[in-house]
């Protein structure tokens, strides 16, 4: 029972960067904008928290630190795609090359570093019950703001008249803009609400999963992000299963001599970006069921009648 109760635990640990990175993704996709740069967002978002929690102390501004930073490089790519009308997918790619260059650059004197914990909830009685308050009523304050992140999320997009902008402009822009919503605007602040998630996820990494800065600490996490958000067809609650999935997935490489799997070590670290690759081909084999689900407009470029 120890055990299953620390496999759990460290799912929902390995989950909540992959929760901030898809969801802000998940709404940029909604609005028509394809930004493969959230590997990059996250990493910078990692240093931009860790360096900022070395010099002030406070993790109230490490993260702000993390989504400032990643918004801004969020709306660099806006202006290349957007305003100038560069290509999204090779803007998405030129963004993560510049985020894992710039983080390796500032992060040189961050090396060996360490940083104090981050708080824990703790809830009386509850947080001492025997298995249950381990399992959820214990974990750092970020875990629980990724959930009620995806709730926000999902209510708003579905529920609310910001949500039904956001998704007309995904589905057809020129309608929307015909009918008098800023479709540009619309996309610059969904690119900007993502950038900041990807830095929230970014700063879990280095504040909370693993309290250090190391390069390239991602470590592909961002386009595991960007392939659940295919994976949950554009659905904030899906999302939040899927991540729990490829936690797990990435969790069992820790734990597998524990369980008694005799695996190759190499084999298993390989398991979550194996497993990405499957569920991609797996949704392109279904090319009718991926074209009913995408956004319409989605990385197509909007041009505004004159």
């Amino acid at each position: 029972m120890e055990l299953l109760v620390s496999i759990l635990i460290s799912t929902a640990v390995a989950a909540t960067p992959l929760i901030f990175a898809a969801t802000g993704e998940l709404v940029a996709e909604r609005s028509g904008v394809l930004n493969l740069g959230v590997e990059g967002m996250m990493v910078v978002g990692a240093i931009a928290a860790f360096s900022a929690l070395v010099g002030t102390g406070s993790f109230v501004l490490a993260l702000v630190a993390a989504m400032v930073a990643s918004a801004l490089l969020a709306g660099l790519f806006g202006v290349l795609t957007l305003t100038l009308r560069a290509n999204q997918v090779a803007s998405g790619l030129a963004l993560t090359i510049f985020g894992l260059g710039l983080s390796a650059l500032w992060g040189q004197g961050y090396s060996g570093l360490t940083v104090p914990a981050f708080p824990r909830l703790y809830l009386p009685v509850l947080s001492d019950l025997p298995i249950l308050g381990r399992l959820l009523f214990a974990h750092d304050l970020l875990l629980y703001l990724a959930i009620a992140l995806v709730a926000l999320v999902a209510f708003v997009l579905s529920r609310t008249r910001l949500g039904l902008i956001i998704r007309a402009v995904g589905e057809n822009h020129d309608a929307a803009h015909a009918i008098g919503y800023p479709v540009i605007a619309v996309r610059y602040g969904a690119l900007a609400f993502g950038g900041a998630l990807a830095g929230l996820g970014g700063a879990y990494l280095s504040l909370v999963q693993i309290p250090l800065w190391a390069e390239r600490m991602t470590a592909g996490r961002g386009w595991i992000a960007l392939a659940l958000v295919v994976f949950a067809a554009w659905r904030p609650w899906r999302v939040l299963a899927g991540a729990y999935l490829f936690g797990g997935i990435t969790i069992l490489q820790l734990h597998s001599q524990a369980l008694g799997l005799k695996v190759d070590a190499a084999l298993l670290s390989m398991l979550p970006y194996l497993a990405t690759i499957l569920v991609l081909v797996i949704i392109s084999h279904d090319k009718m069921r991926a074209g009913l689900t995408a956004p319409a407009c989605l990385g197509k470029p909007f041009h505004a009648p004159s």
